[in-house]
């Protein structure tokens, strides 16, 4: 099912409904009456009463009640119950389906508000205009993003909007019974929603589809990526227009360039890519001498994977360039209660590692070092790493007691986690300081340790662990290797920053 919307097919056999007195007979099942199965609501905003009658409990199915419209109470038991149905003042008219099981009986209530308008617009008039108006809008498919709902991007001369759920004249997604491909002039005709900055139509209808004259008939390579060291990219088109014009894209100007053209065949080349994953998006046009028609072919490279800090990451623009980065994992992402990635943290910052391919929780824990690739993306603004690849657990930290890591032989390539609080350190030849290396005493229950110098994270520098503003008494969590001190019977554990908490 397709969740984050629904807008029913039976927009215009309800409208008669609107014109009519609100007085509706009673429906009836056995297990359940409802005083009306029409619910009209004012255009100007307001409020809908029915009376349920039911044998037994009740409920209306939550995921078909859409977010403009309010039911109170949704579910009910057996007795008589006032429902009611409200929602703010439209722009445009709207219209939903509602189902009511009792009893394993299913009621339909259909709800409508105001009446339904079309505006005929161009792509920018539909990006100006106010959510949740319906447009009759005509231009050029540019790209088919799904095909089960029937996902794509529609542009004309003034804009490109995204086409979120294309239906037939049931209601149902059908994407084969259009026959829309890339670059064929649709027309169609639904309402508009701006969903994280992107300005949709959603569950469009087909107005109509004026197929494109000129089409991609095959490309070489047939993935259309390009290997990082360059090399030719061909494209045959088929063509029943004037001729064949092409350019390459501004944003590609630098690497790709035009070979030759011949007939309906155009080869291009890329260069060397010296920098991350590159693509763009190349325009093929031809002419009946009266109107233009173009088709649109993408092609990447792939590009060196770019070493970056959390912080470089956090700053890239979002796109395909890959990115590595290394540091410590400092807690686990779960979703619907599976792990689904893992926040990686070094001196910089911290970022979400999304659905890396290989991880899923038993590769590493918090507090391992560890190195991932991918992609700068973003969530409802929140940036994250996607379509990456868990590439090494660097070092597996164990947890330990300071008693346990003061009796451990020196290794400078086995990490330890160790927490406690900062104290002065009280031995000959050891000195305070947590204002800018970070030299002290570290102390849990089980005893005391000298820690010399803290780094404020993963990859950081030395003499910045003022910069974390700990003081005496506070508790610091680090990952630490164990050394011995000026060959003194004294322990060391060289540390990196993972976590503290604030004295009371």
């Amino acid at each position: 099912m397709k969740l984050r919307y629904l807008i029913p097919s039976f927009i215009a056999a309800l409208t008669m409904f609107v014109s009519c007195s609100d007085e509706f007979e009673p429906t009836y099942l056995g297990e359940v009456q409802l005083s009306s199965s029409y619910v009209a609501i004012p255009q100007e905003g307001g409020s809908t009463a029915v009376k349920v009658t039911a044998t037994g409990d009740w409920a209306v199915d939550a995921e078909k009640i859409p977010a403009w419209l309010t039911v109170s109470p949704a579910a009910g038991g057996a007795g008589e119950t006032t429902m009611t149905f409200s929602a703010d003042a439209a722009i445009d008219g709207r219209t939903a389906e509602l189902l009511l099981t009792c009893g394993g009986k299913t009621q339909h209530i259909n709800v409508i508000q105001g009446l339904s308008t079309v505006s005929k617009a161009t792509c920018a008039e539909v990006i100006a205009g106010p959510d949740s108006k319906t447009y009759r809008v005509t231009g050029v498919c540019t790209a088919i993003a799904n095909t089960n709902y029937g996902n794509w991007y529609l542009q004309d001369a003034t804009g490109q909007i995204y086409i979120y759920g294309t239906v037939d004249k049931s209601g149902k997604y059908n994407w084969t019974s259009f026959g829309i491909e890339v670059g064929d002039e649709v027309t169609v005709e639904g309402p508009k929603t701006t969903y994280n900055g992107t300005v949709e139509l959603v569950d469009v209808q087909v107005i109509s589809v004026n197929k494109s004259l000129i089409k991609i008939a095959e490309i070489d390579p047939e993935d259309a990526v390009l290997p990082i060291e360059g090399g030719d990219f061909t494209v045959t088109l088929s063509n029943k227009g004037q001729g064949v014009y092409v350019t390459v894209p501004e944003d590609a100007a630098s690497w790709l360039s035009i070979v030759s053209i011949s007939g309906n065949v155009v080869k291009f080349r890329a260069a060397a890519n010296q920098g991350g994953d590159r693509s763009t998006n190349i325009v093929f046009k031809t002419t009946d001498g009266k109107k233009e028609y173009t088709c649109e072919q993408a092609v990447s490279q792939k590009g060196a994977i770019i070493a970056a800090t959390v912080a470089d990451f956090l700053a890239a623009e979002i796109g395909t360039t890959q990115y590595r980065l290394n540091g410590i994992i400092t807690r686990l992402y779960y979703y619907k209660e599976d792990v689904a990635g893992f926040y990686i943290a070094d001196y910089s910052g911290e970022t979400l590692v999304y659905k890396a391919s290989g991880f899923t929780g038993a590769e590493a824990k918090p507090g391992d070092v560890v190195t991932v690739s991918g992609q700068r993306g973003d969530y409802k603004g929140n940036a994250q790493m996607v379509s990456g690849t868990f590439e090494e657990l660097n070092h597996s930290v164990t947890e330990i007691s300071i008693a346990d890591f003061r009796n451990l032989p020196d290794n400078t390539e086995a990490y330890y986690r160790i927490s406690g609080e900062i104290v002065n350190a009280t031995e000959d030849g050891t000195k305070n300081d947590v204002d800018q290396y970070g030299n002290f005493n570290l102390k849990d229950s089980t005893g005391e340790v000298y820690i010399y110098g803290v780094l404020t994270g993963w990859g950081g520098a030395k003499g910045k662990f003022g910069e974390l503003g700990l003081t005496w008494g506070d508790k610091l969590t680090i990952i630490a290797y164990k050394t011995t001190f000026k060959a003194k019977n004294l322990v060391e554990g060289v540390g990196v920053y993972f976590s503290h908490e604030k004295a009371e």
